[in-house]
């Protein structure tokens, strides 16, 4: 079904996971429309079955700080929009902390939120200060190449390289499981759910094999040695330790990585930002948090009703599958004036919902402002400005929201 088609169709028709509108990047004024005339609105039929749209960004955080009554488990269909039962292993169902309810949540997400709390930020910010300069020092100026693998997935896999401590000249493997674990068969990056269980069982192989010559690492600071030492992981089933693997991979890998292709994206489409960044570094956390909020990485986030709930005067039903849209909340023009506009100066970026929010708030989230920081201030100290030089092209995602390749030129 085509833009105009939806938008001009019956509200109780409008499917906003439709992939087609995603590839076509016009799922905008439908998010608008039911914002506006119904922001809790139910879908009868999609390619994944009925569901709810959350849409507005009250109704979101309702949803969000309600994990009594909207479930995150895996048991229950996880936190996307596509139930996933079928990747098993010895009769186990993937399952990581962030499908998880408490008290199994609370207890396995501290077993490593310690490497990224705030305390431990000033031990990466060398590395990954060293680490941007040297990526864009070897980047050709005056002439067009592709940011996405030589910037933006270059720089997130060596950073999670360094949080799993993950052998150095195998780091992109890191980035092809997290597009393996955050894709649908059929979009791009495996041609079958039969292709998609080969792959994470390669990951699961290889990520055993870290944990077995971790196990008695009392030393070790990174996310393997964490979980093989910490009372509430060190017995996990592998089916669980793939899950927080892949959580951590994916929660290094696509936000950050998006975000730093969407900078480019938002200053090359916005320039007069980018030159109040250049006269006013003091705008810089702002300017961080927009790129976030207008680029939402994560598009959507879903939970199932463990009960009977009423959410903005509609009846929710125990079951009921919950999608929160992420894109529209940061679009929600209550919260946010002209919300459609990248405006490096608004007083309340940061209640932006890129992150998510309740128990289930990215844990990784002061990094990843870190690593765009950082670069952004390489960037600055370098070139006037970096233009995007043709067309981008997206990932093929209603999850994902970001970019496979973008070409650009930088103007000395």
């Amino acid at each position: 079904m085509s833009v105009t088609t939806e938008t001009q169709a019956a509200l109780a028709d409008l499917d906003v996971s439709d992939i087609a509108l995603w590839d076509s990047k016009q799922y905008g004024p439908l998010f608008e429309r039911l914002r506006r005339e119904d922001p809790v609105h139910y879908c009868r039929d999609s390619a994944y079955g009925p569901y709810w749209s959350v849409t507005a960004h009250k109704d979101i955080l309702a949803v969000e700080t309600n994990h009594q009554v909207f479930s995150s488990a895996s048991e229950h269909g996880g936190v996307v929009i596509h139930d996933d039962f079928s990747l098993k292993f010895a009769n186990h169902t993937l399952e990581g902390l962030i499908t998880m309810d408490p008290p199994r949540h609370g207890e396995q997400r501290s077993a490593v939120s310690g490497i990224v709390a705030r305390p431990n930020l000033e031990h990466f910010e060398k590395i990954i200060r060293e680490r941007t300069a040297a990526v864009l020092d070897s980047l050709p100026v005056n002439e067009i190449f592709d940011w996405v693998p030589a910037v933006s997935v270059e720089l997130t896999t060596q950073m999670l390289a360094t949080l799993f401590d993950f052998p150095f000249e195998d780091r992109h493997k890191l980035t092809h499981w997290s597009n393996v674990a955050t894709s649908e068969p059929g979009l791009g990056v495996v041609a079958s759910q039969e292709e998609r269980v080969r792959e994470m069982k390669d990951c699961l192989f290889y990520f055993i094999k870290l944990w077995r010559a971790r196990a008695q690492n009392s030393e070790g600071f990174d996310f393997i040695s964490m979980l093989a030492q910490n009372p509430a992981t060190a017995t996990m089933q592998p089916m669980n330790y793939l899950g927080n693997v892949l959580v951590l991979i994916v929660g290094g890998n696509d936000t950050t990585r998006n975000s730093m292709t969407g900078a480019v994206v938002a200053f090359d489409q916005n320039p007069g930002e980018l030159e109040k960044l250049k006269t006013n570094p003091a705008l810089m956390e702002s300017a961080v948090s927009e790129i976030i909020r207008w680029q939402t990485p994560i598009a959507h986030m879903r939970r199932t009703a463990l009960a009977d709930a009423d959410l903005a005067g509609k009846q929710i039903k125990k079951g009921d599958k919950v999608v929160m849209w992420y894109i529209s909340g940061n679009r929600d023009e209550s919260v946010f004036a002209d919300a459609g506009r990248f405006d490096i100066t608004r007083s309340n970026v940061r209640q932006h919902l890129s992150f998510g929010g309740g128990i289930h708030r990215c844990m990784g989230r002061r990094l990843s402002e870190l690593q765009m920081k950082i670069i952004l201030e390489e960037i600055l100290a370098r070139w006037t400005r970096i233009e995007v030089a043709g067309d981008a092209e997206r990932t093929r995602s209603n999850f994902v929201h970001g970019y496979d390749s973008l070409p650009v030129r930088i103007v000395p």
